[in-house]
């Protein structure tokens, strides 16, 4: 039997490449070959990087799917399913919307894949294939990653590897505590040290993929000093609350930790007791935390959301000139996004708010803009004022200024203005992206 996996892009321009800094390994699918027999036969292709082979020869295929990334998903299903090929979905988006994904495969896994595969499998392989599989939280132990699908495909250079899964806190606008149901979960250090180890002959800096590094700092101790033998450099997620531990930041950069991506979302404490954040102000707030990071060399890529009610036409410059006075390496300035499933988007639906009741698969929607109406300002305005100040903090003027405070660390330092630049050129590239092939024919082909 032969299966083929497929990674979809968020979309595709036509006559236009796709965006570089979003061409990362795709590690579910890693994570599914590990889960998948010797004997099964299979094939993968990376939509963002390739073209998919519709005609070639295979009893299945497997599509991950996250909400950005549905409609492309459907598509590419479409093309299967026209010709034959059953399609299996599963993946964050599937198990928020079930019923949406079911509309358009013959199968689809919601839940964990660990626990389920194999009797998913199974039944393909009999032709009993059942049109939904609930797979169950686990302990992790059963997580084998394959990577010899990714070879000879142009990722960037990083290392993608998981040490745990979910997080305990109850951000409203945030899918994770939906998928997870606010539990924390560590894979065994044991399995995760053997995997970094064979990695680390191809890769000179990993990321931690974990929804929270930090999800319980009494067990992430516990590792760091094994994973500081390894003598590697590594960068993660976590939540601003472990900033304030120093003995734990201390260890993280023994381990070989270079930056974590954090997540302060608004500097109004207003908009953070209303998106459930207000540990995000706890022990001297941002500015201590950030202090505590910087003496023991961790750098900071900051994520900002606007769009929530107490947001207003200063918002966006607050933050860009916070982000640029601490000296983060990196930051994101996005509009906040209701993800289906969560207490946010279901907030915003009762209140009339929503601009698209599926803003995923409308053919109107675009990437940057804002899927529902706020409460201060336009729709328009939050998109505008996003763009703006990822030009302002994107600038040359700016990149220069904070490389100041980046220079520390002999190989962050070296990457820091590639990786920069790379966000500067695609400024202006990632605004209206389109959600699916905008060049594709439909319509999308539903399961009767």
């Amino acid at each position: 039997m032969r299966l083929t996996f497929i990674h979809p892009a968020i979309g595709h321009r036509a006559n236009e490449s796709y965006l570089r800094s979003w061409q990362m390994e795709p590690l579910p699918i890693a994570t599914l070959k590990g889960l998948t027999p010797a004997h099964i036969e299979t094939r993968f292709y990376d939509d963002r990087m390739e073209v998919i082979p519709y005609d070639e020869p295979t009893d299945a295929v497997a599509i991950s799917v996250e909400t950005y990334t549905a409609k492309r998903a459907y598509q590419i299903a479409s093309e299967y399913r026209r010709r034959g090929v059953p399609v299996i979905m599963g993946g964050f988006h599937v198990t928020l919307v079930p019923e949406e994904a079911a509309r358009y495969a013959e199968a689809i896994m919601t839940g964990e894949a660990e626990s389920i595969w194999h009797e998913l499998l199974d039944d393909l392989q009999h032709q009993t294939l059942k049109p939904h599989y609930r797979g169950e939280q686990t302990d992790l132990s059963h997580v084998r990653v394959d990577r010899s699908l990714f070879r000879n495909k142009r990722y960037l250079p990083i290392g993608l590897v998981e040490t745990g899964r979910g997080c305990r806190f109850p951000c409203e606008f945030c899918a994770v505590q939906t998928f997870y149901q606010r539990k924390y979960r560590r894979r065994d250090p044991d399995q995760v040290l053997r995997e970094l180890t064979e990695q680390k002959k191809h890769k000179k800096l990993f990321f931690f993929v974990d929804d929270n590094f930090a999800g319980n700092i009494n067990e992430s101790r516990l590792w760091l000093p094994d994973l500081a033998r390894l003598n590697m450099r590594w960068i993660t997620q976590m939540s601003i609350n472990a900033a304030h531990d120093e003995s734990f930041l201390k260890q993280l950069a023994q381990s070989g930790c270079k930056g974590v991506l954090i997540g302060f979302e608004s500097l109004n404490e207003a908009n953070l007791k209303l998106m459930n954040k207000n540990f995000n102000t706890m022990k001297g707030g941002f500015v201590q935390a950030l202090a505590n990071l910087r003496k023991y060399g961790i750098a900071v890529y900051g994520t900002f959301v606007f769009g929530y009610d107490h947001d207003s036409l200063d918002s966006f410059q607050q933050a860009v000139t916070f982000a640029q006075q601490q000296g983060m390496y990196i930051a994101a300035f996005n509009h906040m996004t209701p993800f289906p499933g969560t207490p946010l988007y279901a907030r915003l639906q009762q209140e009339n708010r929503l601009r698209y009741q599926s803003w995923w698969l409308d053919d109107s929607y675009r990437y940057n803009e804002l899927p529902f109406f706020p409460t201060q300002l336009t729709p328009q305005q939050v998109t505008q004022g996003c763009v703006e100040a990822r030009r302002t903090f994107y600038g040359w003027r700016s990149i220069a200024k904070r490389s100041w405070n980046n220079r520390h660390d002999f190989f962050m330092f070296r990457n820091y203005f590639p990786i920069n630049a790379l966000h500067h050129n695609e400024i202006s590239a990632r605004n209206g992206y389109p959600l699916g092939d905008e060049t594709w024919q439909g319509p999308l082909l539903e399961v009767r």
